[in-house]
């Protein structure tokens, strides 16, 4: 019981004496995992068309910019697709920002979460670079998970500038 009469790790308000859900998750905090899951599925997709030779749908023919800038050399890191890097990123990224991950009360859990927003949006400015400069052209796929991250960047650095400070 706490000072309130209500026995630890149950809450007041609408509900009383009803455990907070792991799934219930203020707008924030779900917005970047649905934009987290939706750049995972983006990603997964490029890289599956990528090994297996079918072309992005609405891009398959020889010419269009989805076919230039995704075989081009500016489109592999360390000879890997960046398709592949970008599944990995959000793997990561639906694990940090999922509603446990939320929940974690150590502040390390936080500042990984903000490090690896920041390390894939400078990935995001490397490659709008090369699409717009050293490529010329722009992959409307790879301008959406541009996009994925850029809000999921956003999103977490407003919740970090919000955070209390430690003391």
């Amino acid at each position: 019981m706490n000072g309130s009469g209500v026995p630890a790790g149950l809450r007041k308000g609408p509900w009383p004496g009803v455990r907070p859900s792991p799934w219930a998750m203020g707008w924030l905090e779900f917005s970047t995992l649905a934009l987290c899951v939706l750049g995972l599925a983006d990603s997964a997709y490029q890289t599956y068309t990528h090994y297996s030779g079918t072309g992005l749908l609405g891009c398959s023919v020889d010419g269009d910019p989805c076919q230039v800038v995704q075989h081009s050399p500016e489109a592999y890191v360390f000879g890997v697709p960046v398709a592949v890097f970008g599944v990995v990123f959000y793997v990561f990224m639906v694990a940090i920002c999922s509603p446990w991950a939320w929940r974690a009360t150590a502040a390390a859990v936080g500042r990984m979460r903000l490090a690896a927003a920041v390390a894939g949006m400078g990935f995001v400015v490397y490659l709008i670079y090369a699409e717009l400069v050293e490529i010329g052209q722009v992959c409307p796929y790879c301008t959406s998970v541009h996009i994925i991250t850029f809000l999921v960047f956003a999103l977490i650095l407003f919740q970090a500038a919000l955070r209390p400070k430690e003391s």
